[in-house]
């Protein structure tokens, strides 16, 4: 079994780290959804895929996924670049698009 551990992104409308900090190890899906012929409804067998376990650390959700002798990929988050603006920068007069009503 297939499993992929990362550190999930924030949210669109999150604008604090809420929930960015621990590690989600989740399980891969192998099997192919099939529609169910009396509702439509997509369904598969594989009930993993609904299940994602969460850990403080990196090293943690590795050592889980070895003990139970998954194979894992670790993608690591991309590193915050933070964008310094200042209010004043909205007034400047070498802006390339000039504010007009």
């Amino acid at each position: 079994m297939q499993v992929r551990i990362f550190k999930p992104a924030r949210n669109a409308m999150q604008s604090g780290k809420g929930k960015t900090k621990e590690w989600v190890l989740q399980y891969d899906v192998a099997v192919r959804r099939e529609a169910d012929p009396l509702m439509g409804w997509t369904a598969t067998d594989n009930t993993r895929q609904q299940v994602t376990l969460k850990f403080d650390t990196k090293e943690e959700a590795i050592a889980y996924a070895e003990r139970e002798g998954f194979a894992y990929t670790v993608e690591e988050p991309k590193p915050h670049r933070l964008q310094t603006r200042a209010y004043a920068d909205n007034f400047r007069y070498d802006r390339v698009g000039r504010w007009t009503h």
